[in-house]
């Protein structure tokens, strides 16, 4: 079935993980995604294993699924003019190589394709030539003086949330853009950058350092803001906990056993407990250490109380499977929107180097139309 996409070209001058992931999403969605590689050894991440997928690193599959591939020389005239031709055609170009010095720049494919939604990713903006990596801008962007134990070591995200970030900002701007191209015709140049997009996901956090000046440090599992919001030892194991008002809070004391607390003084609202928050959890995780944390999940669950086992990766899918949310598509995780007015085309397996250069250079010629790779 065609997504709400469908009928889009895109253009795909990008490689790793931010712009990928973006023009993944698009694919998702239904556009035809041409990704453009390095001959021979194409996307940086098909190297980045182990683990190993069918055709490449599982890296590189998680990123590059529902996309034609064709390789071009940029040094090459007659590659670089095919990427050119293909610029000129595209709905959206998303790029974050230099360009400027093959002509494929916005100002170029601008000139000659007026309504290209052109999306540039960044490290750290167009004007700082600098390199961008996930883990240096969750260093320099602040994301890892606030990730760790307190007093420990800064501490890294486990998967590259930075680059995510940016991806679906990515994504937000070129949609955008492309929404308002119906009303003027003309497109856009859409700039997204990881430092920016990670200031931007500090929410709560920058917000209370610009209202204080005071830049908060690491806490652990534990909310600046809310309390008990954390985990909390059990029998066992670790259960995660989530009261965001005194109802839920409530809730948890009564399923504890431990309805009296509620009415502390100390604990009557969230701010007293963020103040006694040591004196909270050690009385909280004295009542949890009569059972597991598995049985405390159900019986908090059933009385309405945010509350959870810490899984693994594979636990996570099979709860999301349980919950009937369908977390696979042919083996992959599946586009995390769904839409009443019907399903999105199936995924297409990710591509080998160069797999479609027929395809696409008849395209380009005007011999073969282009279909989403899933409704081949």
């Amino acid at each position: 079935m065609s997504g709400p996409l469908s009928g889009l070209v895109v253009a795909d001058f990008s490689r790793v993980l931010a712009g990928p992931l973006a023009t993944m999403t698009l694919a998702d969605l239904g556009a035809v995604v041409i990704k453009v590689e390095r001959p021979g050894s194409g996307d940086d991440t098909r190297s980045w294993g182990p683990p190993w997928g069918a055709r490449s690193s599982s890296y590189f599959e998680g990123l590059n699924r529902s996309k034609y591939s064709i390789a071009l020389d940029f040094f090459d005239p007659g590659d670089r003019a095919t990427a050119f031709a293909l610029a000129e055609r595209a709905d959206v170009v998303v790029q974050n190589l230099k360009l400027t010095r093959f002509g494929l720049d916005y100002e170029s494919v601008a000139a000659v394709n007026p309504g290209v939604v052109y999306c540039s990713v960044t490290g750290f903006g167009a004007e700082a030539d600098l390199p961008g990596y996930d883990f240096l801008v969750q260093a320099v962007g602040g994301l890892m003086s606030i990730t760790g134990e307190a007093g420990g070591e800064p501490l890294k995200v486990g998967v590259a949330l930075v680059d995510v970030l940016t991806a679906k900002d990515a994504t937000i701007g070129i949609l955008a853009a492309l929404h308002r191209r119906r009303e003027t015709g003309l497109g856009d140049h859409v700039q997204v950058d990881l430092m920016s997009s990670l200031l931007g996901g500090l929410v709560n956090q920058a917000s209370g350092y610009l209202a204080t000046g005071v830049a908060p440090g690491r806490m652990g599992n534990r909310h600046p803001s809310i309390a008990p919001y954390e985990t909390l030892r059990c029998a066992d194991v670790p259960i995660a906990v989530a009261c965001g008002n005194d109802r839920q809070f409530a809730r948890l004391c009564e399923v504890l056993g431990i309805p009296s607390l509620a009415g502390d003084a100390r604990f009557r609202d969230n701010p007293s407990r963020v103040a006694h928050r040591e004196a909270l959890v050690a009385l909280l995780e004295e009542a949890l250490a009569g059972a597991s944390a598995a049985v405390w999940e159900e019986r908090l669950t059933a009385a309405g109380v945010a509350a959870g086992v810490v899984r693994d990766i594979g636990q996570a899918i099979d709860r999301a499977a349980s919950l009937g949310l369908a977390p696979l598509v042919d083996g992959q995780i599946r586009h995390p929107v769904r839409y009443s007015s019907g399903s999105l085309p199936p995924p297409a397996a990710p591509p080998t180097v160069d797999e479609h250069a027929a395809t696409v250079r008849g395209w380009l010629a005007g011999t073969n139309p282009l279909v989403h790779p899933g409704e081949k």
